[in-house]
């Protein structure tokens, strides 16, 4: 049954795959342009495209098909970026549109075909040898082996990565400049990356990577020695009958013309001299925007950034006081986007960056916008895998931007690593916990992320989870008030408790703000 989750982790595992393979892509990157940055854009798509999918409702198919195809269309990177996005749009589109009575392998096949014919279509000189040439033999073994009885979703998708590994091979036979350069096509062989983890998210089994290597080193600085001088991309608002004229207009102006989209929204590639006038061939067509020029020569020099900052995730007014107070950028509120913790870690300025994301949610898009930043800004960023605010404010304490990076990281995360952390919160539903059922109103004692205990008394659960913290030893034991508990209650009867039965232990006290859990705790 192909679902909302079988899509979230198709995405998760692309954006893996991508980023394991990114290097090696890159470095087979010789055609259209040598600039090395294939695997890159690919990998910037498809975060794109997942992080989008994150941000709707997770058991909506439709909805995060739909936001998987926009995602990666307005995230679209490079030429590569920009057919990806095509084929992706096209893909999820088709599934999701499907009758639940359909047979998914064949829902499966016909939309590989579809995305195949779309991304022939969208390109505006399409050459053989490319990862074109990949996805359409990817399609057509699919749409052989869904005619055969009794053959599920997983038959159709395996029988296309075999093709398309197999289309990767011949690639240097059908293009002059790869066969030159002693390798395979860079987009076809991260296309085989893209359709083994829709393979591996079917059937929870991973192929042996095939592994290539370049003939001849490719710098991403290496110059073209010939060709158009700038490539420009744009995000274009317009009806599909402006997409015609628009090719024909962009068709003499340069090369590697790749237009994507549907539904009013439009990615459009273009490698030119004259790049005002692409830029005017999309005004004549509609709105332009998210205009992006690039110069195939030597690059501007980046602004120059200097020193050290932290970015942080904050959940209360008070605790995002306490984490600006220690020097962090903080951004507030749970599960931050990779979107607004990449903008984030931009605007501080600075040439490294720790990251605290501080709830599981953020953590995985942390580790998306650090390496965004690393890529495209050259920015060295280190995240923490913080999983609760007592575990970042540990960290911030101990952080000294005197240090050397590697040891300030290596301070900050050993900190983090030896906080033992809990809260005591109230329920909501109806559940059954680690600890036991739960009704609505009941007290629940968390530790280490896990319910483990159950009661109806707010001080007795709370003394419970520190006595239990404790137990381990410790010598302060931090204590974060709550929305809910405004006046400290909670915290001062621990801290009472405390006093008379481990007077050794230090306690301290901090109003957070945070609505979730009237009070969290941390025992260093």
């Amino acid at each position: 049954m192909i679902d909302a989750d079988l899509f979230l982790r198709f995405a998760d595992l692309a954006v893996q795959g991508l980023a394991e393979a990114r290097e090696e892509i890159n470095g087979l990157n010789v055609f259209p342009v040598p600039d090395a940055d294939t695997g890159t854009n690919m990998y910037l798509t498809m975060t794109a495209a997942r992080d989008a999918a994150y941000a709707v409702d997770r058991t909506d198919l439709v909805a995060v098909a739909r936001a998987l195809a926009t995602g990666a269309l307005t995230g679209a990177r490079g030429n590569s970026g920009v057919i990806t996005a095509q084929i992706m749009g096209a893909v999820v589109r088709h599934i999701a549109d499907a009758s639940p009575a359909d047979a998914y392998a064949g829902v499966v096949a016909t939309a590989l075909n579809s995305a195949a014919e779309a991304a022939y279509a969208a390109v505006g000189d399409p050459q053989e040898g490319t990862m074109l040439t990949v996805w359409r033999e990817a399609a057509r073994a699919g749409a052989a082996t869904a005619t055969g009885p009794g053959v599920h979703t997983a038959d159709v998708v395996a029988a296309a990565v075999v093709a398309a590994r197999e289309a990767l091979l011949h690639t240097p036979e059908q293009l002059e400049v790869l066969r030159t350069a002693g390798v395979v096509d860079a987009g076809g062989r991260g296309a085989c990356v893209v359709l083994e983890a829709a393979e591996q998210a079917l059937t929870g089994r991973k192929r042996e990577p095939v592994r290539f290597r370049v003939a001849r080193p490719v710098a991403a600085q290496d110059e073209p020695t010939s060709g158009p001088a700038y490539e420009v991309m744009y995000l274009l608002d317009a009806g599909d009958d402006a997409i015609g004229p628009l090719k024909t207009a962009l068709t003499p102006l340069g090369d590697s013309l790749v237009v994507v989209g549907a539904e009013g929204l439009w990615n459009v590639h273009v490698h030119v001299d004259d790049a005002g006038a692409a830029i005017e061939a999309g005004m004549a067509a509609g709105r332009p925007h998210r205009i992006k020029i690039t110069h195939f020569g030597p690059q501007q020099v980046a602004p120059v950034r200097q020193g050290r900052a932290v970015v942080a995730v904050s959940v209360g007014a008070g605790l995002t006081e306490l984490m600006r107070e220690s020097g962090a950028t903080v951004l507030e509120g749970r599960g931050q986007s990779s979107a607004n913790i990449l903008a984030a870690i931009r605007a501080t300025g600075a040439a490294e960056v720790i990251l605290l994301p501080n709830d599981e949610d953020s953590l995985a898009n942390a580790e998306i916008a650090a390496s965004a930043a690393e890529i495209d800004d050259e920015i060295k960023v280190a995240v923490i895998p913080t999983r609760s605010q007592v575990q970042g404010l540990a960290a911030l304490a101990v952080h000294d931007p005197q240090r050397s990076f590697d040891k300030d990281v290596l301070a900050v995360a050993t900190t983090a690593s030896q906080v033992r952390r809990g809260g005591v919160t109230i329920a909501t539903l109806k559940a059954f916990t680690s600890a036991g059922p739960c009704e609505v109103g009941d007290v629940l004692g968390a530790i280490g992320g896990d319910f483990v205990v159950v009661g109806s008394d707010l001080v007795a659960i709370a003394i419970e989870v520190v006595g239990r913290l404790v137990g381990g030893g410790g010598e302060l034991v931090t204590l974060v008030t709550g929305a809910k508990d405004p006046e400290g209650t909670l915290a001062a009867a621990v801290t009472t408790w405390l006093a008379e039965t481990h007077p050794a232990i230090e306690a301290i006290t901090y109003d957070g703000g945070q609505e979730r859990y009237p009070l969290l705790i941390a025992v260093e």
